[in-house]
């Protein structure tokens, strides 16, 4: 695979495709997708996120319930069809924005995939996906940008329809061609981690910062950042839009005074 784009520039992503075959734009197909990573992905990575798209003629999906390369050992073509590979650094940057995480990140790939399937001339009337998120929502979501085509978002998609299976091994084998990635945090990840933590700039660009293993290393020498999806228990010490409110006489949370009269040695002479 060429990843000679994601090299010359890794702070964003890289879409890989292979030419459309002339039977794609005459049979109906059916398009599947598929993220490799469950959960959050590694914290080491240089191409962590890779969401791909296989599509099947309708009248061959049954050949696919048959025992298949792609069911087992990856021995697949893996420069056919549509890859879309998001870098750490812009899944970091992503999920600095409000309300904005990765469930919508890998939504809004696995649209932009189908849309470029479309764009290239396959006749899509069937569309499979791995949900990320609650099903329901994803498909409602799905249906309607693609209202002409029937779409299926369900878990674990890639044990049940085998064109789903397709795009995830090819997913998974883009992750799998360099050596310098990391999963889990095992011992040896920690170590560099905390060998090349930088208390204000953090982490070189394929570190992802949110991920707990870097956050936690992050909390201990760096400056403390807060992540918008994080989950509530997370964001500790974080008050309640209550607590702004007086309650029995006294406020719940002590309201610290503003930058600007603490640098002036200003205090309020009286109470509201």
């Amino acid at each position: 695979m060429n990843f000679s784009e994601l090299e010359r520039d890794n702070t964003g992503r890289c879409r890989l495709s292979s030419p459309v075959p002339a039977v794609c734009r005459k049979e109906a197909f059916a398009v599947s997708g598929r993220p490799h990573e469950a959960g959050p992905g590694p914290v080491l990575a240089w191409r962590p996120w890779s969401t791909q798209s296989a599509y099947c003629p309708l009248s061959r999906l049954a050949d696919l319930e048959a025992p298949l390369q792609v069911a087992g050992e990856p021995d697949c073509a893996s420069e056919e069809g549509f890859l879309d590979v998001l870098s750490p650094n812009l899944i970091s940057t992503s999920m600095l924005g409000v309300k904005y995480n990765l469930n919508s990140l890998s939504h809004d790939t696995a649209t932009g995939l189908i849309q470029y399937a479309l764009d290239q001339g396959v006749n899509v009337t069937q569309v499979f996906v791995d949900t990320v998120g609650m099903p329901e929502t994803y498909q409602k979501r799905l249906q309607q940008s693609f209202p002409g085509i029937e779409v299926t978002v369900k878990a674990k998609a890639d044990a049940l329809y085998p064109v789903v299976s397709a795009a995830s091994i090819c997913a998974k084998v883009s992750t799998l061609l360099t050596e310098f990635r990391s999963c889990y945090p095992d011992p040896k990840t920690k170590v560099w981690l905390k060998e090349h933590v930088e208390p204000v700039f953090g982490f070189p660009q394929f570190v992802r910062f949110s991920w707990r293993t870097a956050q936690t290393i992050l909390e201990k020498e760096a400056k403390d950042v807060i992540w918008w999806d994080s989950a509530p228990e997370d964001q500790e010490g974080l008050g309640k839009i209550t607590s702004y409110f007086l309650s029995e006489g006294s406020r719940a949370c002590p309201r610290a005074s503003h930058r600007y009269f603490l640098e002036r040695g200003l205090e309020s002479a009286t109470s509201l």
